[in-house]
């Protein structure tokens, strides 16, 4: 916590020049000068493999961002026998992905040991360095670069899928400076990049034991197995306990466009997570956000002020002490399955209203409320810990890689913010 409020105060305090060449001992390379091999993935039904429910890792363009992490829950599965057979795509440690097509155009991951053996498919450019004047972890980092997204994504053009081909990729040009300076800004981002990785991995244990104890508690009824049990629409419950409609817990209220508003602080959610930031909250209390249309099981616990777009529900808790425990039942669901659309999944306030639920007594609600909201509030302090870190990374990435600022200039402001 210490370092992120220096590192805020010397990127606050920094004054940050714009050069007017290129510092005299960076030199420019294309992509294909530095690599032994850039290519892309093959689609395994090709030669007439199917996806498996394990095997060997697969990954395609939804499992990278833009963050440079790749979601490693988000991975599909292939045989043995097919990842062999598609040689081309099979990944090594160091390699660099790189979306080249659609939504997920520019996004960049870097394959771990623990990823191997991969493979990939024909939407993801396979990148892999094999000089040893360049650090690859550098290289990583110049393309996560916003100019390098943005100028991958203004040449694609007007087509209905963008997108870029293997020459173009090899054709991208950047500056690099001598391999020391090359290794020690790689070294300072990805200590903030580990940094936000810990954050994230803290949040999914301390998620998997609030989901841990809410199925102990009123999925197996662990501390109340000794006590009476009565029949109900749902099963066995404890008796004393009810069977009643979700619309009893929550009130569930449609998003609005976000479009007009200014930027600002607030967080504006759609199913797939924060998108930008507003000057306005649509509701600023404890809420569950319930995609409307999309990916349906994208769940989010907030209490705090935001705004949703219209595409995604918000709710209002109704019973004092259960936002977290509607929450939880929820997660338990596959909304994905209550699909009503026909194009496009979705759901409706409707079919969400009707939803069954078990409602234990107040006291023990509000008594499980009462233990997760502690690891609810570590999850939340290292949420907003994650969106300033990510905000100084990207900051120092973008000036740092482009030689706009000097290390050794960034290294002194910070040993004196120190």
């Amino acid at each position: 916590m210490l370092l992120m409020i220096i590192l805020q105060k010397t990127m606050k305090n920094y004054h940050f020049k714009e050069t007017q060449s290129l510092p005299h001992n960076w030199k420019s390379y294309k992509l294909s000068e530095l690599t032994s091999v850039i290519t892309k993935g093959t689609t395994p039904s090709t030669y007439g493999f199917d996806f498996l429910a394990s095997g060997i890792n697969y990954i395609r363009a939804q499992s990278l961002n833009y963050s440079g992490s790749i979601d490693e829950e988000s991975f599909s599965y292939i045989s043995q026998e097919a990842h062999d057979r598609l040689k081309r795509s099979q990944l090594k440690k160091n390699d660099i992905l790189f979306s080249m097509a659609g939504a997920y155009l520019g996004m960049v991951g870097m394959i771990k040991e623990s990823h191997c053996p991969a493979n990939t498919n024909q939407a993801v450019g396979i990148i892999r360095i094999s000089v040893d004047f360049v650090d690859v972890k550098f290289v990583e980092y110049t393309l996560r670069n916003p100019s390098t997204v943005e100028f991958v994504n203004s040449q694609s053009g007007q087509s209905a899928q963008p997108n870029i081909n293997l020459a173009e990729i090899g054709n991208l040009s950047f500056k690099f400076p001598p391999l020391q300076e090359q290794k020690a800004i790689a070294s300072i981002l990805s200590a903030l990049d580990d940094k936000i990785e810990n954050n994230l991995a803290m949040n999914k244990t301390l998620e998997d034991m609030a989901m841990a104890l809410y199925k102990h508690w009123f999925v197996d009824f662990g501390p109340f197995a000794d006590g009476e049990f009565v029949d109900s629409e749902l099963g066995m419950i404890p008796k004393g306990w009810e069977v009643k409609q979700l619309k009893e817990i929550l009130e569930i209220k449609y998003g609005k466009d976000h479009k007009k508003l200014e930027e600002g602080t607030i967080p504006v959610y759609g199913t797939g997570g924060i998108m930008r930031y507003v000057n306005q909250s649509l509701y600023d209390q404890e809420s569950i956000l319930i995609p409307r249309k999309g990916s349906l099981n994208n769940l989010y616990y907030l209490n705090r002020k935001f705004w949703t777009v219209d595409t995604l529900f918000y709710s209002k808790i109704k019973l004092t002490g259960f936002g977290k425990y509607a929450f939880h039942f929820l997660k338990t669901l596959d909304l994905a399955s209550m699909d009503v659309g026909s194009a496009i999944p979705s759901l409706t306030t409707q079919l969400l209203n009707r939803i069954n639920v078990v409602i234990p007594p107040n006291h023990e609600v509000l008594k499980y409320d009462k233990i997760v909201t502690i690891w609810f509030n570590m999850i939340q302090s290292n949420i907003e810990e994650n969106q300033t870190l990510t905000e100084i990374r990207d900051t120092m990435l973008s000036k740092l890689i482009s030689g706009e600022v000097r290390l050794k200039e960034f290294k002194e402001t910070l040993a004196n913010a120190l």
